[in-house]
Formats: structure tokens, sequence, C-alpha cells
């Protein structure tokens, strides 16, 4: 069986707090899924690293076998941090009552009456990588396209294929490359095999699932 994860897809807490899958970690040592980072709907700074174990896949999205306040509690995959807040020597993390922090100086945002710079980060395992939806993938001579999806065996964690959307506007398709034609992530996805062979690839479907 191999599980289909589209990037930007739906995902589902058990008690039906939502957010979405804006990517997923990769050890690329060992070729394996480690998390998903899931956003909260209409809560932009807050994703949450979320455990490969919690995953159940599901047409259209991904249900996590978690609540809110689980879901919550989960190490972050991203931080907001304030910089120049009067009364700190150091950035400070500006976090909703009920999240987890990062670790640090953390305070709510609405405790500050005025903040004159902020960011917002990621936050990912040290030796990691994160893959983003519409991520670059480049083939041997050039771009080719971008990360639509992951596909991986459940039992082993491991990586199969890349999907890529690749050709113009009113030819586009998603094509399944192997994992075994990456090369490393520098700035996106690179692959050891040409434009022309990733369009000579089939097209693949990109439903969320398992196989």
């Amino acid at each position: 069986m191999v599980v289909t994860l589209v990037l930007g897809s739906e995902a589902v807490c058990s008690d039906g707090y939502r957010g979405e899958v804006r990517a997923v970690v990769l050890d690329p040592a060992a070729g394996t899924v480690t998390h998903l980072v899931v956003e909260p709907d209409g809560r932009i700074g807050l994703a949450r690293l979320v455990p490969l174990d919690l995953l159940d896949p599901a047409p259209g999205g991904a249900r996590l076998r978690c609540t809110e306040a689980e879901f919550r509690d989960l190490e972050p995959a991203e931080e907001t941090l304030a910089e120049f807040v009067l009364g700190y020597q150091a950035p400070v993390q500006l976090l909703s009552p009920g999240w987890r922090g990062a670790g640090g100086q953390a305070t709510e945002g609405g405790t500050i009456p005025r903040i004159p710079e902020k960011e917002t980060i990621d936050v990912i395992p040290p030796g990691e990588v994160e893959e983003r939806r519409g991520g670059h993938v480049h083939a041997t001579d050039g771009d080719i396209g971008q990360v639509s999806a992951i596909r991986f065996d459940p039992a082993s964690r491991r990586v199969t294929h890349v999907l890529v959307r690749e050709g113009h506007l009113l030819a586009r398709k998603d094509v399944a490359v192997p994992f075994s034609s990456v090369t490393g992530f520098d700035d996106g996805i690179r692959l050891s095999i040409t434009r022309q062979q990733v369009r000579d690839l089939p097209s693949a479907d990109t439903d969320t699932s398992a196989t």
C-alpha cells in the first residue's frame, strides 16, 4: 500500500477541528516522511508538526487522530517573533492562549501596545527538510515544475514518488517522479533526470488516498 498526500488538502481532527496540510517534513538521509505541517483554519503563524503516526489518509484530505486541544499542544512548525518590544532584550514569540510555544520568551500579542516589527519563521527538526506545495523542482537542465503531492509507504514511511505539476497553463499535468531520481533539496527538489524525461512520464492521480 502507498499513500498519496496532496499538499494543500484539508486536515480534520477527530473532533472536527480543521486545518490545511501546508507541507511535509522529510528526513533526506533516510528518504522518509516524519511529519505533516498543518495550519489551522484562520490562524496564521500557528502551524503544528503532526507526527505521521497521527495520520489517517482519507479521500480529499487527511484525518488526524487528535483533538483540537491535542493539536494545539503539538510541537510548533513555525513561530511569530516580535522584535524591539519594550521590556524585552530579545525577540519575543507572539502566542495565542492555549497554544504550545517553541521555547524561549513568549507573550500574547494583545498585551503589546505596539509591535514595531514581526516575522514568522519555520521551526523544523534539525537535519530535516520541509517541502511545501508549489516548491520548485529542478531537472538536470532546468526548472520543470512544482511539487503537488508526496507518495510514501506507510509501513516504512519511505517516500516512493514526488508528484510534480509540469507544463503550461492549458496543458498542465501531474506526474509521479520516482524518489530514486531525487538527488538533493537545494533551493527546491533536484532531480537526476532531464525535463524531457519528466514530461514523458504518464499522468498521475493526485487525490489524497491509500491504495
